[in-house]
């Protein structure tokens, strides 16, 4: 990655550089994509005259958008082709994410599987509005379509969102004495400790990609997904016996989650949904290696909005 901040002239990029990926992100659901699309957006800022630009925050968001945009829409027959479910990359999080719920909330795993079922028009509208606070002109300009087509698109984005992400006051403390807590039954093989954290309905869902052996399909139940997971410590995974594995817990796209790794690489990332009451309503459990890049980097995103 060029270093932006190494010409004064270069400088307003930079600071701006955090948001940018932040936008890209969310809106495409991949570290490596969001990081390739801001490269592109500064190689467009380089060329631009920066003399006509009144706004330079609104002139490079409206550029990284509309990149995304674009990869959002070449991606879409390649997620339609995925073998067995999707999952955003994770990445490692940290800074604003972590004390301030609504970020954490936007760049979660859960929020950004819901995402991913919005039209990429709607998707960056929810995100620049409902996420960013960009007011409707500006998004109309950012993503080249009318104010009218704007508003329509933001309304079905967040009727969309809000009957497929129902919002819980989770306490952040409760959520990661939770996690501490499934790890050690996990590891243990205690299914009833497990069962006592999981909701009756809790659906498990894993991302190999194709890559490595992992359920095709949504495990749903708390006895089945309660099962599945006390085996961790009696079975080998991806060839490493569980004596060779780590699990490390640690802060996933805004909130607590859990590494595995093993033989120096990383092998999986878990993280949580909870409900109101702390129980695990939902577990993403990644699995490709070609989305744990980011991860086995140990590069730590500030996804903050502002």
């Amino acid at each position: 990655m060029t270093d932006l901040s190494a010409h004064p002239d270069q400088q307003v990029f930079h600071e701006h550089r955090r948001l940018l990926f932040s936008v890209a992100y969310r809106l495409l659901g991949s570290a490596a994509d969001a990081e390739d699309a801001v490269q592109d957006a500064w190689i467009k800022w380089s060329a631009a005259d920066r003399s006509q630009v009144a706004g330079p925050k609104a002139y490079l968001t409206r550029i990284v958008s509309n990149l995304a945009l674009e990869r959002l829409r070449s991606a879409r027959h390649q997620r339609e082709t995925y073998v067995g479910p999707w999952l955003p990359e994770p990445i490692l999080t940290g800074g604003d994410a972590s004390e301030a719920i609504t970020d954490a909330e936007s760049v979660s795993m859960a929020m950004l599987v819901v995402l991913e079922t919005l039209s990429p028009l709607e998707r960056a509208v929810f995100v620049l509005k409902e996420v960013f606070g960009f007011s409707h002109a500006e998004i109309a300009e950012a993503v080249e379509r009318s104010e009218a087509a704007v508003r329509q698109a933001a309304h079905r984005a967040r009727e969309h969102v809000r009957a497929r992400r129902p919002r819980f006051t989770a306490d952040p403390s409760r959520q990661r004495e939770a996690t501490e807590r499934f790890l050690t039954a996990a590891t243990g093989g205690d299914v009833n400790a497990l069962m006592d954290l999981l909701s009756p309905n809790v659906t498990l869902w894993t991302d190999g990609g194709g890559r490595v052996r992992q359920a095709l399909l949504p495990v749903v139940g708390a006895a089945t997904v309660a099962t599945w997971f006390a085996a961790l410590g009696t079975v080998a995974c991806q060839g490493i016996e569980p004596a060779d594995m780590r699990a490390e817990l640690v802060e996933i796209n805004g909130g607590p989650g859990m590494v595995f790794s093993g033989h120096e690489r990383v092998i999986a990332t878990i993280t949580f949904d909870f409900d109101a009451d702390g129980r695990i309503t939902a577990i993403h459990n990644v699995a490709n290696p070609d989305k744990l890049q980011a991860v086995a980097d140990g590069t730590t995103y500030d996804i903050g909005t502002q």
